[in-house]
């Protein structure tokens, strides 16, 4: 799969990296422009944002170029990051690192193994049912039973949304589209794109219009006007963009909005479970963007709902 021998998506790539120049010379002028502290401060976190959106932009261009094992691979490391900072907010005990070795270097590579080779029934059900039944049984047998149940369910948990929800996003590279033939490449560029717009919107609508906050105890910056406003930019983006798809226009808005709001209940979920643990991210790997979760918690909820209801209504 080469990225330049598609017009489509070189077309969808040009119009990313023009984007990037656009906020880059935004930045830039804005940066010149402020005089208060608060203003420098809050111009340096949107700069920092757009060189990290550079890097990433640069590596998932790659990934593609390379072909679906390769963006499979990216995603793979994308995910032992996120399950790594999902680890370490999430704190187990001694007892445990045996069961964290199987987790992190068995069955994650594993799970993309099944990913990258199409073997879509283990694909499936390797994490839900084996790992799942196979976390509490390891764990059991090294013979700590303080906080058992609560430390079980931190590894599932972190399992299933930090890498088989995640993996959901490569895995629509081996959907089974005959109308959509080869062209799968252009989808998944879609499905990024509607998820990281919308969370930019959303903060965008919000900083300029937010008043009513939605969940101010669990995430204080999302609001109903950021939400509703965001959502629907995003929206009218993912519908003008359904030549990149296999969708029509109306469908591509449909999906896009399912997109949307999968993405908002991730991210407020994973900023619940931060909440909980005291933290404002996930880590510090991205700058201006906090840890690898943070750039994924919105992909984890959508990825999965998106890979299906996509293969139902328009796979074989």
């Amino acid at each position: 799969m080469k990225i330049l021998s598609d017009p489509a998506l070189s077309w969808l790539l040009g119009g990313t990296l023009a984007l990037l120049v656009v906020a880059s010379l935004i930045g830039w002028v804005l940066a010149k422009r402020a005089t208060s502290e608060a203003a420098k401060t809050t111009v340096a976190n949107l700069n920092a944002r757009t060189r990290a959106w550079w890097g990433m932009v640069a590596v998932f261009a790659a990934a593609l170029a390379v072909g679906p094992v390769g963006t499979a691979l990216m995603f793979f490391f994308s995910s032992f990051m996120a399950l790594r900072e999902f680890i370490t907010l999430t704190p187990t005990r001694p007892a445990d690192h045996r069961t964290l070795f199987w987790v992190f270097f068995i069955i994650t590579p594993l799970h993309y193994c099944f990913l990258a080779t199409n073997w879509y029934l283990m694909f499936l059900i390797l994490i839900p049912v084996y790992a799942f039944l196979f976390v509490p049984m390891r764990s059991a047998l090294a013979g700590d039973c303080e906080n058992f149940l609560e430390r079980t369910s931190k590894i599932q948990w972190g399992l299933m949304i930090c890498v088989y929800c995640i993996s959901y996003a490569p895995a629509i590279l081996w959907m089974d589209l005959p109308s959509w033939p080869q062209q799968r490449a252009k989808l998944l560029f879609w499905f990024i794109t509607v998820v990281e717009m919308s969370d930019v919107m959303q903060y965008v609508w919000g900083k300029t219009c937010g008043r009513r906050k939605i969940a101010p105890t669990v995430s204080p910056g999302k609001t109903w006007e950021g939400f509703i406003g965001g959502g629907l930019t995003t929206t009218a983006l993912g519908a003008s963009l359904w030549w990149a798809t296999p969708f029509s226009p109306l469908q591509a808005a449909a999906m896009a909005a399912l997109v949307v709001t999968m993405g908002f209940f991730g991210g407020l979920v994973m900023s619940a479970i931060k909440r909980d643990r005291g933290v404002k991210d996930w880590g510090g790997a991205i700058a201006g963007h906090g840890g690898f979760m943070d750039r994924l918690d919105s992909l984890a909820f959508a990825a999965p709902v998106f890979f299906h209801a996509t293969c139902y209504f328009f796979g074989r």
